[in-house]
């Protein structure tokens, strides 16, 4: 029976899997220090708490919502003025000193790497750190309006990126990058292919590229529908697109992609993590998918950004599921 690790390779390269990716099964997930410092997210706050961010943001966790929000309002926005960004804007520190990654090294030192990926986690992106900045609906209009100072934002966030992936790579080395930046709602991309091209695509060929050139597969996240923007991911070198989800035709982008990028999703946490949800469902929802799809270059998944849920138990009931049906399906004793 192949590793995690092994069977994951076989899956994204087109080989031969002995069964399906059971979601993040094969990632040995590190958060490290420059993460944590920054703060005002998910593993460094509490439901309740709201904090200031090292960028300056505002950042709250209201009780029963899945993660922690920025706030804009009242004058609370980092950035008011898009052209006035290189007065405001200050990005945390990425340099620390060894004994500060004493943790996350230790973490990464204890994974066997013949069975998972040391995995990188990086989050928010490029675009979400800059709309956690502004505020959606000022960042998206700053793009027509004032595109030139958009591009400069943007190169100085992948530099910034490309300086902090230099830190992961001295201390954790890691075998794997898993970042977040989500690219539009259920229904839409946010941007139109050629914009997409225009101000995403060249700053993430040159952090993405960075890794890949460390040898680091790319994994990223973006739970929303991005059917349109593929080939352009597939440009930046991304190798598994995590979180997609069924508005995707998720089928269809197996059929018309693999071999170029793999996909990892197709169980949507909109469908199956809920108050009610039973054992019964998310079987119905694994089978579904998985029916559908054989093995090569599919992932089935959550669609979260990670191994985790909103409701108690559903991430652990998924892979409860899909272990069984790769029992079933590939005669696994």
């Amino acid at each position: 029976m192949l590793t995690k690790r092994q069977n994951l390779l076989e899956t994204i390269q087109g080989g031969h899997p002995d069964r399906y990716v059971n979601c993040h099964e094969a990632f040995a997930f590190i958060i490290d220090p420059i993460l944590t410092h920054i703060g005002g997210f998910a593993y460094t706050m509490k439901p309740g708490e709201t904090v200031m961010n090292q960028w300056g943001v505002t950042v709250t966790f209201p009780k029963g919502c899945a993660g922690p929000l920025p706030i804009h309002s009242n004058g609370l926005a980092a950035l008011k003025d898009i052209t006035k960004w290189k007065e405001t804007v200050r990005a945390p520190r990425v340099v620390y000193p060894p004994e500060v990654w004493e943790t996350a090294k230790a973490q990464a030192d204890a994974v066997d790497r013949r069975e998972q990926f040391v995995a990188a986690f990086m989050a928010p992106g490029v675009f979400e750190k800059i709309n956690y900045l502004m505020g959606m609906e000022p960042a998206m209009v700053a793009f027509y309006e004032e595109p030139e100072a958009m591009h400069e934002l943007f190169d100085f966030m992948a530099d910034w990126e490309l300086a902090y992936a230099k830190e992961l790579m001295k201390y954790i080395k890691p075998d794997l990058v898993f970042h977040h930046d989500d690219f539009g709602t259920q229904y839409s991309s946010f941007f139109s292919p050629q914009m997409f091209q225009e101000f995403f695509v060249p700053v993430y060929k040159k952090v993405y590229g960075y890794f890949k050139e460390q040898g680091c597969l790319i994994v990223h996240h973006s739970d929303s529908y991005v059917a349109n923007l593929i080939p352009s991911m597939i440009e930046m070198g991304i190798d598994i697109h995590q979180g997609t989800i069924h508005t995707n035709n998720l089928p269809e982008l197996v059929k018309t992609y693999g071999g170029q990028i793999s996909f990892m999703g197709g169980i949507d946490n909109s469908i199956v993590d809920r108050e009610d949800w039973t054992h019964e469902s998310i079987a119905a929802q694994v089978k579904k998918i998985c029916d559908e799809i054989p093995p090569k270059y599919f992932l089935p998944c959550t669609s979260m950004g990670g191994p985790d849920c909103s409701y108690p138990g559903v991430y652990e009931a998924v892979c409860e599921e899909i272990e069984k049906y790769n029992k079933k399906r590939f005669c696994i004793a």
